[in-house]
């Protein structure tokens, strides 16, 4: 067997690298779009507030996710929102129906949520949000399209 100089095999190595990472998308390339139809939205009133984070930590609310993906639009009865650029990985979406758009998910009596909420694979809430894993999608190298229905509590 004969082994190559080493400055041919240094070549070799970098462009494998670089096939590697075009293919993963890690090389800057733009990742892939997720689709959002969210249904039974009860009013127009406010905004729905999304966050999609692949931490488990972080879900729902996403605070302190510098990689997770939000979007703030006008509540709608048809809506769909859009994440463009998502690169491969595990994620969960939550929503909120903020209908008085102020900032936070407002609840009657301490805990019980007087605003619409849904989450990816319409993962059902029991004394509380879903955890991660059951609300959790795999983004890879094609679109994903998620319908997630809006559920309110009063």
């Amino acid at each position: 067997m004969r082994h190559r100089p080493r400055p041919v095999r240094r070549v070799c190595a970098l462009a494998l690298a670089g096939a590697s990472l075009a293919l993963t998308g890690a090389a800057g390339t733009p990742g892939v779009k997720v689709t959002v139809q969210v249904t039974e939205l009860r009013s127009s009133e406010g905004v729905v507030r999304a966050c999609m984070t692949t931490d488990p930590k972080r879900f729902p609310k996403c605070r302190g996710d510098a990689k997770a993906h939000a979007a703030v639009v006008p509540a709608k009865k048809t809506l769909t929102l859009t994440f463009p650029n998502v690169a491969p990985g595990t994620y969960a979406i939550a929503l909120l129906h903020d209908e008085n758009d102020n900032g936070k998910a407002d609840r009657a009596l301490g805990m019980m949520p007087k605003e619409g909420f849904g989450f990816s694979r319409d993962a059902k809430i029991r004394m509380g949000p879903p955890k991660f894993d059951e609300a959790a999608f795999e983004v890879g190298s094609r679109p994903v399209s998620q319908t997630i229905r809006m559920r309110y509590m009063l």
